[in-house]
């Protein structure tokens, strides 16, 4: 844990129950904070009390008393509308923060030099957040992975000199996090998401920026119109930038071609990663990553033999690509964290011959975007809300079927995969949809597959 004691002798409402919002509270208790706990919801209220926290109902407070109010990144700050927590604070002059402003005073004041990664994106910032700890890990730093990914920042260590900490940073923490000044801040790209929390794909690029922005090293992707423009304003502000592409539009920094990994001083290009045979970082979008791991590992002082080393032992993160077994020739691919088309696209272009499992809870878009993708697919199998959805876009292009559930999908796509005169078939699950239609999370239907899988004969 890390004790906000930057907060000792003041009042903090907390609102959100959630695993951050429960140790934002711990923390805020441990560190003499006066601690004002509410959720809307009675299960978060009961097992916030069950673990003795203070509960105090935020509709009733004399909110002139409060200090600040921690809002749960899951709660609306300013779309569709604030919330009615959110309202009552700015009535009263309140400020509005989050775990990681909590965590980012606490370093400002007890050990500023402490190295802090911040990384954030639409896609790929947990695989680069995992694949940087790794790294650090096995070079022998002492490190604390977290945030968005996993634990919440303030259940970590807290910061001191030495200790790295590398923490995901999702659009709606960056949003409650006014003092960003991370070690290294990475920023993969920007591609359409979220706009229901934050109005416009500007907004939501305008606050993905903060990360870079406040970082002594910036690191960032600019294989989209977003983080070129990102990159470009930085730089004539004055700021140290490495971009990195797949696609070779940098002069200076970080390209991927193949499986290799060039860094690049104007016209020299010198080769400093091979990722070939390393499966956990399969796919032209976890080049991208793990170029941006290799900048800001190199940025934190860290040797090019050493991060090749951290590169080939990285496992890998469940339910991302995650290679989940084999049945004779077929390979089973267990991709649940592919939430929207943008994610599924680097599974479908990472494989061939696929017998692909998608659907759930349709985000905006579906997934005509991935057409240029669907000669990979030798049969779709479609659940969830979705399937009627997909199944007309791919009317005419590739074959499918609307097998309803998860478990009828990975009958049928074992089934006739293991018909495929393929030299690997890939039955792959890559949704492209949220879960919440058929399961808790993501993570849940992740593991479902993974059973289904474990279960088949052979």
């Amino acid at each position: 844990m890390t004790p906000v004691t930057v907060f000792k002798d003041k009042r903090a409402a907390v609102f959100g129950l959630g695993s951050s919002g429960l140790a934002t509270a711990k923390a805020l208790l441990a560190g003499g904070a006066e601690v004002a706990a509410w959720d809307d919801g009675d299960g978060a209220r009961s097992k916030a009390a069950a673990v003795g926290l203070p509960l105090s109902d935020l509709h009733d407070i004399n909110w002139r008393g409060i200090d600040a109010l921690v809002l749960a990144p899951g709660v609306p700050l300013t779309h569709p509308q604030p919330h009615w927590t959110v309202q009552a604070a700015q009535a009263h002059g309140v400020e509005v923060i989050g775990d990681v402003e909590l965590f980012a005073r606490q370093r400002a004041t007890e050990a500023p030099a402490a190295p802090f990664v911040a990384i954030t994106g639409t896609n790929g910032k947990s695989t680069t957040t995992a694949l940087t700890g790794h790294i650090l890990s096995a070079s022998g730093r002492e490190v604390q992975v977290g945030g968005n990914l996993g634990t919440p920042i303030l259940a970590l260590q807290p910061p001191k000199s030495g200790r790295y900490h590398v923490i995901e940073l999702s659009s709606y923490q960056i949003d409650l996090m006014p003092t960003l000044s991370p070690s290294v801040g990475i920023m993969l790209n920007v591609t359409p998401d979220h706009l229901d929390r934050h109005g416009t794909m500007e907004r939501y690029a305008a606050i993905k920026a903060r990360v870079p922005a406040g970082a002594k090293a910036a690191v960032v992707g600019v294989d989209d119109a977003f983080g070129q423009a990102i990159a470009r304003d930085l730089a004539q502000a004055g700021k140290r930038v490495i971009a990195i592409s797949t696609r070779g539009l940098v002069p200076f920094g970080y390209v991927a071609g193949q499986s290799h990994i060039y860094r690049v001083d104007g016209k020299d290009a010198e080769e400093v990663a091979d990722l070939a045979g390393v499966n956990s970082l399969r796919g032209t979008h976890n080049a991208q990553n793990a170029m941006a791991a290799f900048a800001a590992c190199t940025a934190l002082g860290l040797d090019d033999r050493t991060i090749r080393e951290g590169l080939r032992s990285f496992p890998g993160l469940a339910h991302r690509m995650e290679q989940v077994g084999r049945r004779g020739r077929v390979l089973f691919v267990n991709d649940s964290k592919a939430t929207n088309a943008d994610s599924t696209a680097n599974a479908l272009a990472a494989f061939g011959d696929i017998y692909w499992i998608a659907g759930g809870k349709p985000k905006s878009g579906g997934i005509a975007s991935l057409d240029e993708y669907f000669p990979h697919i030798r049969k779709a199998y479609l659940i969830g809300e979705a399937a009627d959805e997909f199944a007309r876009t791919l009317a005419g292009k590739a074959a499918c079927e609307i097998a309803g559930t998860l478990e009828r999908a990975v009958e049928a796509a074992a089934r006739e995969a293991a018909q495929s005169s393929a030299a690997e078939p890939v039955v792959l699950l890559s949704p492209a949809c949220a879960s919440f239609d058929q399961f808790a999370n993501f993570e849940a239907r992740g593991e479902r597959f993974r059973a289904l899988v474990a279960a088949l004969p052979e």
